[in-house]
This record gives structure tokens, C-alpha cells and sequence, in this order.
């Protein structure tokens, strides 16, 4: 798969010279043309023959062509630039394991515990290595997706959706690729909301006469001085009319001033929205999910893809209100931002109420496009058998973001017993299976792949304590932190929710004693609540509530030998309470005891 990407980065970069080499020439001629239209026209005013106009237009004309050809040429070459960056990316990240790519810290804060517990969120996440997204919604859409899941009932369509991108590589990239054109900013999508959410201005009939028959005049007064030479008609009929064109745009000017606003944050990247909505158009896709995305932009019998670039043409216009000199003369001579001005309103009546559809469709698939990528770069994984009985079993469970070949699996099954007690000696594997099986669970609820050779999951709520820590700014102790977070526990479970318990080494912040009571006294409480889950102690004796419960809880460790006077780590799960210890053994072999 590496090579896959070395390959396509090799190859991407050979089409962006080509298209470098394009855009040159083109400049060159654009040069050439314009140079023969300037010419021309100061030849006319020597001699005043026609022949010297039509050259003139006609070179105006190809140099229009040019500029038309030009800026398709470098939008391409930037395409092809940001499939290589993704190439070079992907190859990077599978050899080496880098990550360029945004954590998602941002949104620790609004999320639950178990996105820090589990690492779903920040640097090294979850999310870090499936996100790929390119559009400010697309991001929060993924995190929606990754920590809340989808649908339980739509598990299994999303499975397949997102299978079918996953084997679309090129597909996938070119979206990426477009996406990448310019910077997708809070800022910009939050005013195009608030501004498709302010009803349109209504235009008379008589104004967008006026508005078409005085700027008429201009041109056809100018027309009579080059062909009738009336010079001095002309110079009053255009100045009379010049002056009552600017005087309609300063009538404008506040409602155009506001809208231009908008288009400076805004045109850019709606332009490359309509490309990714063409994409999505132009694609047949067979899954469930997608088609229904693709039928979302079907609007008034209308391309989606047709409407957002002729929006993003028109606020392109207006943003040309920021220099001076073009809006005198734009305006001046043809009351061009007032006529863009009517032209956007036109837009709002039509589809400023499909807008918020067009926008998520992209947004939806921005975030299914890093899932579809996820799965392509993890192909051993495989697709859950999805349950809705609350059972949860996997054979050759490992951890998803462990490299491949470091990878150590192991079965796991809740069928019977519904609660594991985890015992094991530090750095023997514990915290990482706990981890293990909650990302996989999360995985499962995402509707993608999970790190095992079968699985059968349920989508459970996950609720964790795992890691805890003192807050300054709260006033809050460790231990209240954690006696907080195991409330919350007991709560969402005598509220009736299914839920995936996983613990480690609670109650941390009290002497052993008290510990042990209270630790079992919460496994007996989460026994009443029938919940199902995993804790992991240091505390052998805990371990003995077993033979009370031995229908609901089962005792797995990870056991640690000395070897040669090394530890010797095999990270596999056994069954039992583990009987080897670590701590002293080190103490010892780096002389802080005797």
C-alpha cells in the first residue's frame, strides 16, 4: 500500500509540471494578445479605420478566452499539487506513522471522558489517524460520528457506504484534493448561514429596467462616436448618464457593502464546493447512503453544483467593490455590483433555503471520505457482526492505532460472564486492552471496521475512568474527580442505559484498605445493575469476589516473567489472577532498594 502512494505522489507531480508548463505558455500568449488589442486601438485613434476595432476586439475577445483558460489550467495544477501532498501524506503515515493531520483538541472540552480515557480525541487519537477532512462542518460532522456513533440502526448501510469510497481510491482523493483549494474557516461558513438566513430584497420591475436602460445608453453612445464620430453627444450623454448610474449606486451602496463582506470569506470557497458537489453529481454510486446524499442535491430540477457556482460567480463580482477606480467605472458605465447586487437576491428567492442541504451533503461526505480512507489504509480489519442483544465478543481483538506488525491480539467474550477483573503487573498490557476493546467498540458504533478477526458488538454507550488528574482551576482533588466520574456511571445505569463499564485501578486516592472496600463494593453495585465491563486492579484480593459471582464475573491477567534477570513481556491474555510482580524486581535492578 505504501508503494500504492509513493506511486501516485510520483505520478501526481508529473501531471502538475505538465500542467506548470501549461500555465506559462498561456501566459505568454495572453501577453501577446493583449499587447495586439492595445496596439490596435491606439493605431484606430491615428487613422480612425474600422479594421483596427475588429482587430482590437478580437484580440479582447481571445485574451478573455485566455484568462478563462488560465484559471482553469491553475485550479487543476493546484489539484494535482494536493493529490501529491496527499500521497506523500499517506505514504508517510502508513511507513513512518506521521501525523500532520488536526488532533481534534478542540473538542475534549464538550465530549465525555472516555474520549480522553480512550485516546478518541487529541494528539496520537483516534481521530488524528482517521481524519482526513478538509471542510471546518466535515471535521465537526466526523467527530459527531466517532464519539456520539451513528444511528444503531444504520450501522450496517453506513458499513456499506462507507466500503464503497473505500474502494474508490481515486474517487477519494480528487474530493480531498478540491476540498484542500482554499481554507475552510468557522468564520466564513457561519456568516453564509447567517446571510442565506436574512430574507431577499425585493427589486421592482421599473428599477431593473432603469438598471439595464441607462447603462444601455453609454454603450450606445459610445458605439456612435466610433462609428459617427458625434463626439460631443457623446461626452454629454455619457457624462449625464455616468453621473445618474453612480448616484443609483450610492442608493445601493450600503445593502452591496454589507453583501461584499460576505464575499471576501466567502466565493472562494463556494467556488470549490460547487466542484465537490459536480463530483458528487457526476458519480453513481450504489449504496444506500450515498445515493441518498447524491438525490439531496436535486433541487427545482436544478444542478446543486450549477446554483453554489453561480452564487460563487456573484459574489466574485461584488468583492471588486474593495478597489476604488472599479467602482467608479464598473458602476459608472454599467451599474455592474448594483446588477450583481439584483442578481444575488434572485439567487436568495430561488435557493437560499436549499443552501443548508447543499453545504451538509458536502460536509457528510467530507467526513465519510476520512472514514472510506481509515478502512483502505486498515485493510485486515474487518466489519462487525452489529447485535442489538447487548453481547460482545471478538476473536483476535487488538489495538487499532498499535503499528500492524507490533500488534498482539486476544479473544474476548462477555457472552457469559458479563464483567472481567484485569489484574497484571505495570507495563504488562492492561491499560492498552482496555483501550483495545473500547476503540473497537467505538469503531463498531462509527460504522467501520474493527481491529479483530471476528466481532460481534453491540453499540454500547461506553462509560470509563481511567485517567484522572488534579484540577487547579476547578478546586477539585484527583480523588473527588474520580468519585465524580463513577457517579455518573451508577447514574446513566439506573437510568436504563445499556453501557460498556471500563476501569482502571479505581480509587486511587485512598489507603489500600478503604480501597478494597470500596472497590468491591462498586463491583456488587454494577453486579445489581447488570452492567457489563472491565476493571483492572493491582489489588489480588479483589479478585477472590469472583467465587461469590462466578456466573457474572471472570478473573484475566497478563502475566510478566524474568528471564535471564530481564522482564519478559508476552502481552497475552489468560485466564485466572495474575501471579508474578514486577515493581520490586525493578526497584532492584535500578538500585533504589538492596
Amino acid at each position: 500500500m505504501s508503494n500504492k502512494y509513493f506511486e501516485l505522489a510520483k505520478h501526481y507531480l508529473e501531471l502538475q509540471q505538465n500542467e506548470a508548463a501549461k500555465s506559462n505558455l498561456i501566459g505568454l500568449l495572453r501577453i501577446f494578445f493583449s499587447s495586439i488589442a492595445l496596439v490596435s486601438i491606439y493605431v484606430y485613434f491615428q487613422d480612425f479605420k474600422p479594421k483596427w476595432i475588429i482587430i482590437s476586439v478580437s484580440a479582447i475577445v481571445i485574451f478573455i478566452a485566455l484568462i478563462k483558460m488560465h484559471r482553469a489550467v491553475v485550479n487543476q495544477e493546484k489539484i494535482y499539487s494536493c493529490l501529491k501532498k496527499i500521497n506523500d501524506d499517506e505514504d508517510k503515515y502508513i511507513q513512518y506513522g506521521y501525523l500532520p493531520f488536526d488532533n481534534g483538541e478542540e473538542y475534549i472540552s464538550q465530549s465525555g471522558v472516555f474520549t480522553t480515557d480512550l485516546d478518541i480525541l487529541g494528539e496520537n487519537s483516534l481521530f488524528q489517524h482517521v481524519n482526513r477532512t478538509q471542510t471546518f462542518m466535515g471535521k465537526k460532522r466526523l467527530y459527531e460520528i466517532l464519539v456520539t456513533g451513528v444511528d444503531p440502526d444504520k450501522i450496517v448501510i453506513y458499513n456499506e457506504a462507507i466500503q464503497e469510497l473505500a474502494e474508490n481510491l481515486t474517487y477519494r482523493q480528487q474530493f480531498t484534493a478540491i476540498a484542500m483549494l482554499y481554507p475552510d474557516k468557522k468564520e466564513a461558513y457561519l456568516s453564509l448561514i447567517e446571510w442565506s438566513n436574512i430574507p431577499a430584497n425585493s427589486v421592482s420591475v421599473f428599477e431593473k429596467t432603469l438598471y439595464y436602460i441607462f447603462p444601455a445608453v453609454i454603450v450606445i453612445s459610445i458605439s456612435l462616436f466610433l462609428v459617427a464620430k458625434l463626439r460631443i453627444l457623446v461626452i454629454i450623454s455619457c457624462g449625464l448618464f455616468f453621473i445618474i448610474n453612480l448616484f443609483l449606486l450610492l442608493i445601493n451602496y450600503k445593502n452591496i457593502k454589507h453583501t461584499s463582506l460576505l464575499a471576501e470569506k466567502a466565493y472562494r470557497i463556494l467556488d470549490k464546493y460547487s466542484q465537490l458537489i459536480r463530483l458528487i453529481e457526476l458519480e453513481e454510486f450504489s449504496s444506500t447512503i450515498l445515493k441518498n446524499l447524491k438525490s439531496s442535491l436535486i433541487s427545482d430540477k436544478i444542478e446543486a453544483s450549477k446554483s453554489i457556482k453561480y452564487l460563487a460567480s456573484i459574489l466574485e463580482k461584488l468583492e471588486t467593490m474593495n478597489n476604488p477606480w472599479g467602482l467608479v467605472l464598473l458602476n459608472g458605465l454599467f451599474l455592474y455590483h448594483v446588477h450583481a447586487l439584483v442578481s444575488l437576491n434572485k439567487w436568495k428567492f430561488k435557493y437560499s433555503l436549499a443552501i443548508n442541504s447543499f453545504l451538509s451533503t458536502v460536509y457528510e461526505f467530507d467526513a465519510l471520505v476520512s472514514l472510506a480512507n481509515f478502512t483502505f489504509n486498515n485493510p485486515e480489519f474487518i466489519y462487525p457482526k452489529i447485535n442489538y442483544e447487548g453481547n460482545l465478543s471478538c476473536k483476535d481483538l487488538s489495538h487499532p492505532l498499535i503499528n500492524r506488525h507490533l500488534r498482539i491480539s486476544s479473544d474476548v467474550s462477555f457472552d457469559e460472564q458479563k464483567f472481567i477483573l484485569l489484574t497484571g503487573s505495570n507495563m504488562s498490557g492492561k491499560s492498552t486492552f482496555l483501550r483495545a476493546i473500547g476503540m473497537n467498540i467505538v469503531l463498531a458504533k462509527a460504522g467501520l471496521p474493527v481491529c479483530s478477526s471476528e466481532a460481534n458488538i453491540f453499540p454500547f454507550k461506553i462509560l470509563s475512568c481511567i485517567r484522572k488528574t488534579d484540577s487547579l482551576k476547578e478546586n477539585e482533588s484527583y480523588f473527588f474527580a474520580e468519585l465524580k466520574s463513577l457517579k455518573l456511571i451508577i447514574d446513566s445505569l439506573q437510568q436504563g442505559d445499556i453501557c460498556f463499564i471500563i476501569l482502571d485501578e479505581i480509587l486511587r486516592g485512598t489507603n489500600s484498605e478503604d480501597k478494597r472496600i470500596g472497590t468491591i463494593a462498586l463491583i456488587e453495585k454494577l453486579i445489581k445493575l447488570g452492567a457489563m465491563g472491565v476493571i483492572a486492579t493491582h489489588d489480588l484480593e479483589v479478585c477472590e469476589i469472583t467465587d461469590k459471582y462466578p456466573k457474572y464475573l471472570s478473573n484475566k491477567c497478563f502475566e510478566v516473567e524474568i528471564l535471564n534477570n530481564q522482564l519478559s513481556f508476552d502481552y497475552k491474555l489468560r485466564n485466572g489472577i495474575c501471579k508474578n510482580t514486577s515493581a520490586s524486581f525493578l526497584m532492584k535492578k535500578m538500585k533504589i532498594i538492596g
